[in-house]
């Protein structure tokens, strides 16, 4: 919370730092912070009458409400605005009267929520679930520090200079790069671990519970106190000087981290710049640099969407030192009579904290389920290789049906267990996607109609008019325009000429992974490069913005390992600590699959699902085993009567390989589209995954044309249009 606090304060006395990201599990007063930094914000002078909140000093030559004459401001708080997650584009950026703009000719604007934030604060709580089209308007404001409204020929534009702000849970998911790489800084945040400090949490809160009022009134001479310390701040923010050794430093840590691009520089130098005048000072020392690279470079040093942030200290140390300290003497008060850069007015109670940028071990923040190590950590240390056997003289260990040992080998009995392998380097994959076009949240896999993408059609709108398709309009006005005695130039429109844009885009699906981590796949090198392949495919997943799940099946049963949801990189966590051995019940992976997707199916019956069978094709454990005591969901077990309709393992004496087949007919049946990842290798090849393929309706893949530097081609359609040139198109199901 230290980090938080400094965070958020920075930004008040420098809005030049460019915002904050706040990651942190729920429950840790994320949003109450942010929320509480409006209080603290210095007021604004404003043009009066101005919607735009035009500064009287320099009012906007562009603005919609000008242009204004020279007049005296009036000043008011600092605004903070809320963006909602579910906001349409209308709200964000401002809504045109396309029927008055068409009839009379006049730009009538409704400013949206960039308008208001203008010269204050913009907050988005859950930032990382903010829909791309969104994210592309933010981008663009940011960018430009001003807001653009195009539609039709129509255009408006006005000033949008903010302050960025956004919480988020990691386990949700992850922003975009390009998004993440706008917020000036990025703090973690996690619930404290001691027991006096959470004691005075629940006690001030349910303190202000019983009398919200007279709790502010006993916190509001520190409250003030705060505003004039950023207001001092602020006022002596232009003569705090940065030398050449700092920005040396800067630039070093910089370059020792291998950031991209200079923005980290740009940011990590405003942010020192701030933290000297925040205490009082007028230099730049190498602690406001040491600081500023904690704050500023985490989120900026990710080499792929899996790396937790994070940022080695003992390396910045290093760093900073190898430069030498050309810092200014302190003098008699230790640095000009400021304080330190995380001192000043701090809160009352038994909780003062360690200075931001030295927080004690025993007190960091516990590490959640996203901030496990990535996949890209294993793969730095490189897992030693048994010598690899031949599959042309012998049989993959595990498909007799006999339980493997901690080599693969069988006979071990039913605790053999191989320990996890590390995934082999991940690849850019394959297009897959779902056949037919869905109307499901927008994304980046399958075609679906969308409020954004290409002009297909026109319709009558429904509600009110959002994107106006004009020749359609125009074509339904012209034949009536002699009826409503139409005279000179402009076109007579009414509300029934009005058509609506039919837009086709791309939506994001429900991708669904079931691993084979049985004995057959127990060889490490083989697992190594299959769990590889599903890393890619998460990484894939991750920029198409889907959904993911992770169904694993070995031994006598299937287990829900990762329920669907939009964090890939819980999904590349257990993916990397899954260990592999024992029996092969393919029948019980497909089946927990169809009741996974038959739950999400009643949660979400939009966004579409592609299932991906990432296996041999082998099959010899039970087809229906207990229920799994992992997921909380309901257990193979629960689709017994389903597999009794179509004749599935009636007391389980039918083969394996057989139940595995009716298994597989049902999710076809279900119009599940599906693609089998073949991990079957060496010169003699059973072909057992083309017959799974065949019983899904989908589509076959070796790991080699799963790359798409590959020379085979991919289906498009994982349901398969014929004729593929270099992959046979497996058919469909009967």
């Amino acid at each position: 919370m230290d980090d938080l606090r400094l965070g958020l304060l920075l930004n008040a006395v420098s809005p030049a730092v460019g915002g904050v990201l706040v990651r942190g599990e729920k429950g840790t007063a994320k949003s109450t912070a942010v929320r509480a930094l409006a209080a603290l914000m210095p007021a604004v002078d404003v043009v009066p009458g101005c919607r735009f909140s035009c500064d009287p000093a320099a009012p906007d030559a562009s603005c919609p409400d000008g242009p204004h004459e020279p007049a005296a401001g009036v000043s008011r708080p600092a605004r903070m605005v809320e963006l909602p997650v579910g906001a349409s584009e209308d709200r964000l950026v401002g809504a045109l009267d396309i029927e008055r703009a068409l009839s009379e000719g006049r730009k009538a604007f409704e400013p949206g929520l960039l308008a208001d934030a203008h010269r204050g604060v913009l907050y988005v709580d859950e930032v990382n679930l903010l829909h791309d089209h969104l994210v592309d308007l933010l981008l663009d404001a940011a960018a430009m520090g001003a807001s653009y409204v195009e539609r039709e020929g129509v255009s408006v534009r006005h000033a949008a200079r903010f302050l960025l702000v956004g919480t988020m849970n990691p386990e949700e998911g992850e922003l975009r790069p390009q998004l993440l790489d706008r917020f000036g800084l990025t703090v973690e945040v996690a619930a404290s671990r001691e027991p006096d400090q959470r004691v005075e949490v629940v006690r001030r809160r349910l303190a202000y519970d019983e009398d919200p009022a007279g709790f502010a009134e006993r916190w509001a001479a520190e409250e003030r106190q705060l505003r004039e310390r950023i207001a001092a701040a602020r006022a002596l923010l232009p003569s705090v000087r940065l030398g050449d050794g700092a920005l040396r430093r800067i630039a070093a840590v910089c370059a020792a981290f291998e950031v991209d691009g200079m923005r980290a520089d740009i940011v990590t130098a405003r942010t020192a710049t701030a933290l000297a005048a925040w205490a009082g000072r007028t230099e730049v020392r190498k602690e406001d640099v040491r600081q500023a690279a904690l704050l500023a470079l985490p989120h900026r040093r990710r080499r792929n969407p899996f790396d937790a942030p994070g940022l080695d200290e003992e390396k910045l140390d290093r760093t900073l030192d190898e430069f030498g300290d050309d810092d200014p003497d302190p003098g008699p008060d230790g640095g000009g009579g400021g304080e330190s850069p995380s001192d000043g007015p701090e809160s009352p109670g038994p909780q003062d904290a360690e200075p931001s940028g030295e927080r004690p071990e025993d007190e960091a923040p516990a590490p959640t389920e996203a901030d496990a190590p990535a996949p890209s950590g294993s793969r730095q240390e490189p897992v030693e290789q048994p010598e690899p056997s031949s599959e042309a003289s012998q049989a993959d260990p595990g498909a007799s049906g006999e339980e493997c040992g901690p080599d693969g080998a069988p006979g071990a009995g039913a605790a053999g267990e191989q320990r996890a392998v590390g995934a082999a380097e991940p690849f850019r994959t394959k297009m897959l996607s779902v056949p037919g076009l869905g109307e499901g949240a927008a994304g980046r896999r399958s075609r679906a109609r969308t409020a954004h993408g290409r002009t297909t059609g026109a319709v009558r709108p429904r509600g009110a008019l959002t994107k106006l398709h004009l020749a359609a309009t125009v074509q339904a006005a012209a034949p009536h325009q002699h009826a409503r005695g139409r005279r000179g130039p402009g076109l007579v429109v009414r509300r029934d000429d009005l058509r609506q844009s039919v837009r086709e885009g791309r939506e994001g699906n429900l991708v669904l992974f079931v691993v084979d981590a049985s004995g057959s796949m127990a060889a490490r090198q083989r697992m190594g490069a299959v769990k590889g392949a599903v890393l890619s495919l998460l990484l894939d997943a991750y920029q198409r913005r889907d959904k993911v799940g992770l169904v694993t099946f070995r031994g006598r049963d299937a287990e829900l390992a990762l329920p669907p949801t939009s964090s890939v990189e819980a999904g590349a966590a257990r993916l990397e600590s899954l260990p592999t051995g024992g029996r092969t019940p393919l029948a019980a992976g497909l089946l927990r699959a169809r009741e996974v997707l038959r739950v999400e199916r009643l949660r979400d019956p939009s966004r579409r699902p592609l299932l991906v069978v990432v296996t041999d094709g082998r099959a010899t454990g039970p087809g229906a085993g207990r229920r799994s005591g992992a997921g909380g969901g309901a257990g193979v077990g629960a689709g017994v009567g389903a597999r009794a309709d179509a004749g599935v393992g009636a007391g389980g004496r039918e083969e394996p390989l057989a139940l595995a087949s009716r298994a597989a007919r049902l999710l076809a049946a279900e119009g599940t589209a599906s693609v089998v990842v073949d991990c079957e290798s060496g010169p003699v090849r059973l072909g057992l995954a083309g017959g799974l393929a065949r019983d899904l309706g989908g589509t076959a893949v070796t790991l080699d044309e799963l790359r798409a530097e590959s020379v085979a081609s991919l289906v498009r359609d994982v349901q398969g249009t014929p004729g593929s040139p270099g992959l046979p198109r497996t058919g469909r199901a009967a």
